[in-house]
């Protein structure tokens, strides 16, 4: 049931997002979609017992994958699907309590809550470089083996 809510809860909340941030109507559901299954990775991962920094790695690099599938399929640009998604992920609350720990004179656990949320939006980072790195790598050896295809049964 806890997953169910979880699903629901994310896609208007990525789909809210993508109002706030003008997507096109038509493609709201996709943005949701694509925050769906972000934001379910990392729950799951987080579940289980994972690391948040590993499932926040894991969850933004299957969100980059997504949404330039779906930029290729309506050609429009990346980041009106990323940006919906990769949103639920930031530490935004964990570099709260950094900085009120700062402020509060406890500088210890303002310095672990600034450092994991550092770890974290690095894993974000590196795990949307990650999934451009090996798209454009499928994507150049398939448009290659395709020009090799008709170099050779061409003639």
């Amino acid at each position: 049931m806890d997953y169910i809510i979880q699903l629901i809860l994310s896609f208007f909340a990525t789909a809210g997002i993508g109002v706030i941030f003008n997507v096109p109507r038509k493609n709201l559901i996709y943005c949701g979609f694509v925050g769906v299954v972000g934001w379910m990775i990392y729950f799951i991962l987080t579940e289980h017992g994972m690391n948040i920094v590993y499932a926040s790695f894991f969850s933004s690099f299957v969100i980059a994958i997504v949404a330039h599938l779906y930029a290729r399929r309506f050609k429009m640009p990346m980041i009106i699907f990323i940006i919906g998604g990769i949103i639920p992920l930031v530490p935004g609350g964990m570099a709260y309590n950094a900085m009120r720990n700062v402020v509060e004179d406890d500088y210890i656990q303002g310095l672990q809550y600034g450092f994991k949320a550092f770890l974290i939006t690095g894993a974000i980072v590196i795990g949307l470089v990650f999934a451009e790195v090996l798209i454009q790598l499928v994507f150049r050896s398939v448009r290659t083996s395709k020009e090799t295809f008709k170099k050779v049964y061409k003639k």
